[in-house]
C-alpha cells in the first residue's frame, strides 16, 4: 500500500530548520514521488531556502514572502493539495522530531478507515520529552475532549493525515500553532472519525529548533479554546445531545446511563448530585459553561449530570429563586424579600440580591447533597433487587 493508492501527498511546513529539513525531505522521498511532496517555506531567514533550491523541480516548494505562521503554511499546503486533485494529505514537521519511516503506518490506517483523520500519537512519557510539551499536550487533550467528547492521547502532534473532502468545506480562521487544534475540533464537529496511531518521536536538543513562544502562543491557544468551548456549549453540545436523544429516546438514554455496568453507584450519584448543584447555583448563563468541563475533568456521567442540571428549566426558575430567598433569610434577611414566587419582580431581585446569592448557594448545596443521597440509595436498592432476582 502506497501514497498513490490513497491519492495522498505530503505537506511539510518549515521555518528556519536548516539543520533538519534536508533529512526530513530525503527520508520522505523514500516513500513518495518528489511531486507528491509539497514544502511550504514560511519566510525562512537561515539556510533553509538554499537547501530547498538544491532539489530543483524534484519536489514542489511554496514560499511565503514573510513569516506568516505554521497554521497559515498548513492552510496553504491544503489548498495546493486540493488544486492538485489529491484526496488525502499527510503533514509532517520539519524539525526532525517525526520519522518519515512512519508514513506507511498512516497509509495503512487511512486505507482501513477511509475518510478519517489519522493522528500520530507520540509517547510523551519517554525520556527527553520537554516538560512544557508534555504539559501542553495534556492541557490540549483535556479541552479537546470538552469541545468534542472525544478522548485522544495526543492532540498536539504535527504528524497527521487529513481527508481533503471535509477540509474543503471547513472554514479556518487561525494562522499560528493553534490552527492544528482548530482543524481537528471542527472536523470532529462534522463527525469525521479521528483515529490515533502510534508513531516514533525524537527530541534532539542539539539540532531541534522550536518556534513555539510560550506566552504569546499559549495565549492564542487559550483564546481559541475559550471560543470553541463557547460554541460547544451554545450549539454543538446541544446538537449532539439532541441527535443522541432522537436515536435512543430521552428516557431510554437516561435509563441506560443509570444502569451502566461500568460505573459505580457512587459515581452516578455524584454526577446527579453535582447536576442539581450546578443547576441551582446562582450563576445563571454560566452553569453549564462551568459545570460541563468540571464533569468531564472529574470523569462524571455526563448524561446524568446534564439531566439533573436541567432542574432549572423555565417553569421551575421562579420556585428556585423564591426558595433561594427563603434559604438566604436564615443568614441575611433584608426584610423585604417577596412573600411568594408570584410576587417576584426585577425590583425585588435587585433589592435582595445578596440574600438571593447566599440563599441560592445554600440551596444548591442542599439540593446537591439530597440528590446524591437519594439517587445513591435508590440505585443501591435496585442493584440489590437485581442480584436477588438473578
Amino acid at each position: 500500500m502506497t501514497l498513490k493508492d490513497i491519492q495522498c501527498c505530503i505537506v511539510i511546513p518549515t521555518y528556519n530548520n536548516e539543520a533538519t529539513i534536508r533529512r526530513v525531505i530525503d527520508e520522505a522521498l523514500k516513500y513518495a514521488d518528489g511531486q507528491d511532496i509539497v514544502v511550504v517555506n514560511d519566510g525562512s531567514t537561515d539556510g533553509t531556502l538554499l537547501i530547498l533550491s538544491t532539489y530543483g523541480v524534484k519536489i514542489r516548494v511554496l514560499h511565503n514572502v514573510e513569516n506568516r505562521g505554521k497554521g497559515y503554511s498548513l492552510r496553504r499546503g491544503f489548498k495546493e493539495a486540493l488544486i492538485l486533485g489529491y484526496e488525502n494529505v499527510i503533514t509532517i514537521d520539519s524539525d526532525g522530531q517525526h520519522l518519515p519511516s512512519d508514513i506507511p503506518v498512516f497509509v495503512e490506517a487511512a486505507a482501513a478507515h477511509p475518510g478519517a483523520v489519522i493522528m500520530g500519537s507520540r509517547n510523551m512519557e519517554q525520556e527527553g520529552v520537554p516538560g512544557r510539551s508534555s504539559f501542553g499536550n495534556k492541557f490540549s487533550n483535556f479541552w479537546f475532549k470538552v469541545e468534542t467528547g472525544i478522548t485522544l492521547p495526543d492532540t498536539q502532534t504535527g504528524f497527521r493525515l487529513y481527508p481533503l473532502g471535509p477540509l474543503r468545506k471547513t472554514r479556518l480562521f487561525t494562522t499560528k500553532f493553534e490552527t492544528e487544534i482548530e482543524v481537528i475540533v471542527k472536523l470532529a464537529w462534522k463527525d469525521v472519525p479521528i483515529i490515533p496511531v502510534n508513531i516514533h518521536v525524537i527530541y534532539d536538543k542539539n539540532e531541534r529548533v522550536s518556534h513555539f513562544r510560550p506566552i504569546r502562543d499559549f495565549t492564542r491557544i487559550s483564546i481559541l479554546n475559550t471560543w470553541l468551548v463557547t460554541l460547544t456549549l451554545l450549539y454543538y453540545l446541544p446538537k449532539r445531545m439532541l441527535g443522541t436523544v432522537k436515536k435512543k429516546g430521552l428516557w431510554r438514554m437516561i435509563r441506560d446511563e443509570a444502569a451502566k455496568p461500568g460505573e459505580t453507584s457512587l459515581s452516578k450519584a455524584l454526577s446527579i448530585g453535582f447536576g442539581f448543584f450546578m443547576g441551582i447555583l446562582p450563576i445563571w448563563g454560566f452553569q453549564l459553561l462551568v459545570g460541563i468541563p468540571l464533569a468531564i475533568f472529574f470523569r462524571m456521567n455526563k448524561v446524568l449530570f446534564l439531566a439533573a442540571a436541567n432542574i432549572s428549566i423555565p417553569p421551575c426558575i421562579p420556585m428556585i429563586i423564591f426558595a433561594s430567598y427563603q434559604f438566604g433569610r436564615l443568614f441575611y434577611d433584608t426584610g423585604a424579600a417577596p412573600s411568594s414566587a408570584r410576587n417576584l419582580t426585577l425590583q425585588s431581585i435587585h433589592l435582595n440580591f445578596v440574600q438571593y446569592v447566599v440563599g441560592g448557594t445554600l440551596l444548591a448545596f442542599a439540593a446537591g447533597i439530597a440528590g446524591f443521597l437519594l439517587s445513591y440509595v435508590l440505585m443501591a436498592v435496585f442493584r440489590s433487587k437485581r442480584r436477588v432476582v438473578a
